[in-house]
């Protein structure tokens, strides 16, 4: 399930890109497609960084990861990186787990070159809000979403650190209705026969990608999608915001 939507973003030979919170490493794969590129994905937790890994390891057995890639246990607020390393930085999922979100957006600007793309995704205002109310123990769990996003209030938190707001969309409206069911039947009781049958849909989806659903999605993510993905850009230098 990709969240940044790659063809918005005009990557390059020779470019590094960073993915923060990389998890399994689905945004890895996709980015390690590109041809001379060199990623690095970062995460706080080893199993996803080692679930990351597989994931690139039988890309390249593929013959399909064309990019140089790096992992790397690794806070939001401190990134071990140098200033202005990275030609794309993708956040994707991230900011609403963590307490210090703004020392956070200004540490992924500031790895970020000058002139550069950030694609930052969080979950809709909406649906996210649905989810708590229909379920304590979905709002209340260790290292969970600890806030939810309006469209205006995360652009105003980025501008603040230096990037400039550009095109937003919606995305994964399919995907609404499954975190509804979990929060009614039980953020954690996935052996019930709904969750385990629409979780088996949308797997058929992201396997099978019919058109028929894939134009389905589009036409109901305004209304209904589960994520808002933002696209920014850091200023060149001597730009005024």
């Amino acid at each position: 399930m990709l969240t940044v939507d790659f063809h918005r973003i005009p990557v390059q030979p020779g470019w590094r890109i960073l993915d923060i919170g990389c998890g399994s490493g689905r945004h890895l794969a996709e980015a390690a497609r590109y041809r001379d590129v060199c990623i690095a994905g970062t995460d706080l937790h080893p199993a996803e960084l080692k679930q990351a890994g597989d994931r690139l390891d039988w890309l390249a057995e593929m013959g399909e990861c064309r990019g140089r890639c790096i992992l790397s246990a690794a806070d939001i607020t401190r990134l071990p990186f140098a200033d202005e390393s990275f030609d794309l930085v993708i956040c994707s999922e991230v900011l609403e787990h963590i307490p210090d979100h703004a020392r956070a957006v200004a540490e992924t600007v500031r790895v970020l070159k000058p002139g550069s793309p950030l694609v930052v995704s969080v979950p809709r205002y909406l649906p996210e809000r649905i989810c708590w109310l229909l379920s304590s123990d979905y709002r209340n769990t260790p290292g969970g979403h600890i806030r939810i996003y309006r469209r205006r209030e995360l652009t105003d938190l980025l501008s603040c650190s230096g990037v400039r707001p550009g095109m937003f969309r919606w995305a994964h409206s399919l995907h609404t209705p499954y975190w509804w069911l979990k929060c009614l039947l039980g953020p954690q009781r996935e052996d019930r026969w709904p969750v385990r049958l629409y979780h088996r849909f949308l797997v058929w989806d992201m396997m099978n990608h019919p058109r028929l659903i894939r134009f389905l999605e589009r036409l109901l993510d305004p209304v209904l999608g589960k994520s808002l993905v933002v696209y920014l850009t850091r200023p060149p230098k001597g730009e005024r915001l």
